[in-house]
């Protein structure tokens, strides 16, 4: 099955700023595109939009003139659905609402030819509910653009109960000849995106809660240690606390209330005070003109070690000794099976993030994961009122010789990144193993959909099959509510090291 052919007209149902995206999608792509809005004259308001848009490629240079012309030639606002009836593909972009959506494309059921591809933009509603009261519904499909649609790359080609193969394979051709990256799903809450990522907002938020760090600070460290664009208030305050919160929402009701994906309390009363983020002008961060973005907790300047005792080859923070020889502290090692702890001239441990917390030891400092502890900026050390201040101020000094501005917070399991990163690659097996998508398209998705620095499963490779599995059982032993309980798919993926089959029982 190939892709819709150029000459195919393809129609949007719903003109607003996601519609006009994918509606110049398939426009500079080659297609004649007609437009479609409910609203009297927003069709028409979209084309003018488009239009500008167009112009402004132009004016960039990364679009010539004669495209420019070309294009607007094949725009098409349209009055009716009547008008629709010879499009090869129809693409619904209208509000997020079940009975909407059916009956828009009841409608279009009557009017379009028996061929012709049904799409929905949903983002949080069932593929298969949409298309359930349909004729044929084999012919629906979900294609889910991400906003702003014609600048990020991925689309997720859903295939809902009863989508047919030969509509997936055409939508997912289709979407890759307009230029895109599509990966294929199943009909699942929240698809791959919007499923996987939600760990990335509830564990900062939690720690938040838990009253561990502030906002600025949490931020800080996802960005400056763990790698990624934003940190999940900022991003939250871009996107919107109401549109964040009710994906979040939506996914944990679909999953049955399923205690992995429980929303945050923070961020409802935040949503409740009317404060959405940048489009309210205040949510998690004050956005006014001229107020003061708030500074990261930054620890003053300590004196470093004069030496460390690495016991173990330290893990996934093997780099470390690297680093600390690099900056001329001596590093003195000792043979420990599975060691990640480093020992300092006060007796203390300094121990990489692994579910456990402080409180639990005498005199332990544990640092945060990082993608890359040469790249990183800053690091997170956590310590339990019991730590003993030489300790703290020894690790302290130690990833400041480093060269690493340092985040103390409190002592809370899994520190920020490395129990955020346990929980998305957990849900990235759990989705593999349930059939929701191939490890490959997760990490495409992850990547391009939210800028993830890696895919959960290149992550996987790099900390080591155990890592994320050993934080969250930890935690969960911390936390029995079930939130952190490792999925039998992280268990098995685990466990499946030569090591540790050495028998049967």
């Amino acid at each position: 099955m190939t892709a819709l052919d150029l000459s195919s007209p393809v129609a949007v149902v719903g003109t607003g700023t996601m519609g006009q995206g994918i509606a110049q999608v398939a426009l500079v792509a080659g297609h004649p595109v007609r437009l479609y809005d409910a609203a009297a004259g927003r069709a028409r308001d979209a084309a003018a939009a488009i239009g500008a848009r167009l112009d402004r490629l132009v004016e960039k240079g990364k679009l010539p003139g004669t495209d420019r012309d070309a294009a607007r030639a094949r725009l098409q606002p349209v009055e009716s659905l009547i008008e629709l009836a010879d499009c090869g593909l129809v693409v619904e972009a209208v509000l997020e609402r079940l009975d909407v959506k059916q009956e828009l494309f009841g409608a279009l059921e009557d009017i379009v030819a028996d061929d012709c591809l049904l799409a929905t933009n949903t983002s949080s509603l069932s593929v298969t509910a949409i298309g359930g009261p349909l004729r044929h519904p084999g012919r629906l499909v979900g294609l889910h653009f991400f906003n702003p649609a014609p600048l990020m790359p991925l689309v997720e080609v859903v295939s809902g109960f009863a989508t047919d193969v030969t509509s997936a394979t055409r939508a997912y051709e289709t979407a890759r000849s307009w230029g895109k990256t599509p990966v294929a799903c199943a009909d699942t809450p929240g698809f791959i995106v919007n499923r996987i990522a939600r760990p990335f907002y509830a564990e900062a938020f939690a720690v938040h809660e838990a009253q561990a760090a502030d906002p600025a600070t949490i931020d800080a460290i996802l960005r400056e240690s763990g790698g990624f664009r934003m940190g999940a208030f900022e991003l939250t305050d871009l996107i919107g606390q109401d549109v964040n919160e009710s994906v979040t929402h939506s996914v944990w009701q679909s999953f049955f209330q399923d205690v992995r994906f429980t929303p945050s309390l923070a961020q409802r009363r935040l949503v409740e005070s009317g404060r959405l983020g940048r489009k309210t002008g205040h949510g998690w961060y004050d956005h006014a003109e001229g107020a003061e973005r708030p500074e990261p907790h930054t620890a003053d300047k300590e004196q470093p070690p004069a030496y460390v005792v690495a016991e173990g080859g330290l893990g996934p923070a093997a780099e470390l000794l690297t680093l600390i020889r690099e900056a001329g502290i001596q590093v003195r090692e000792e043979d420990e099976d599975n060691g990640t702890r480093l020992v300092l001239p006060s007796g203390g441990q300094l121990v990489l993030a692994d579910g456990q917390t402080g409180v639990e030891f005498r005199d332990v400092v544990y640092f945060d994961l990082a993608l890359d502890y040469r790249t990183a900026t800053r690091v997170a050390l956590s310590a339990s009122p019991d730590t003993s201040p030489r300790t703290l101020a020894e690790a302290t000094g130690l990833f400041q010789a480093l060269g690493k501005d340092v985040s103390v917070i409190g002592d809370v399991p899994g520190m920020i990144v490395a129990r955020t990163v346990a929980r998305i690659i957990d849900l990235a097996h759990d989705a593999v193993a349930k059939g929701v998508a191939t490890e490959e398209d997760i990490d495409t998705a992850m990547r391009l959909g939210v800028n993830y620095p890696v895919g959960p499963f290149e992550w996987d490779r790099r900390l080591g099959r155990e890592f994320a599995f050993d934080v969250l059982d930890e935690m969960h032993e911390r936390d029995p509510s079930g939130r952190y309980a490792p999925s039998l798919a992280l268990y098995r993926h685990a466990y499946a090291v030569e090591d540790r089959r050495e028998g049967t029982s």
